[in-house]
């Protein structure tokens, strides 16, 4: 269910997400992405040899194809997560905007993970749409 609410609100910034919603995008994620590394693991130990003049083995097709999915799954759900991200923080009656602080390494991280955590404030009703 919130996989599908996670593709359905895909660019939708406005309004509140639940923890729930969040976490279980989050877990679907990390599954999806643990599998892609498992086939470009598994593509890069299968190794050829670029040319006869070349010592260094390049990786195999496997990997070429796990870098491909990777590259298409990445795209596919940057935005709506970045979405989720922002309806999570309004959630907790946040500003969308202090997503921007997942750009300061390592500690803007922490602080995002701090505020998905949090739980729901009554105050981020004002994030809602009127009659939605």
């Amino acid at each position: 269910m919130a996989i599908k609410r996670f593709f359905k609100k895909y660019a939708t910034f406005s309004g509140r997400a639940s923890r729930s919603e969040y976490w279980w995008w989050t877990l679907v994620s990390v599954a999806v992405s643990i599998v892609l590394n498992i086939i470009i693991g598994a593509g890069a130990a299968a190794t050829t040899t670029a040319s006869s003049l070349s010592s260094a083995p390049a990786p195999g097709p496997g990997a070429t194809i796990g870098y491909i999915l990777l590259v298409i799954w990445v795209l596919a759900t940057i935005v709506p997560s970045l979405a989720l991200v922002v309806r999570r923080l309004h959630d907790g009656d946040f500003s969308g905007w202090l997503v921007l602080i997942g750009l300061v390494p390592f500690l803007g991280a922490l602080a995002l993970l701090v505020f998905m955590i949090l739980p729901s404030n009554p105050a981020g009703q004002r994030f809602d749409q009127p009659g939605a």
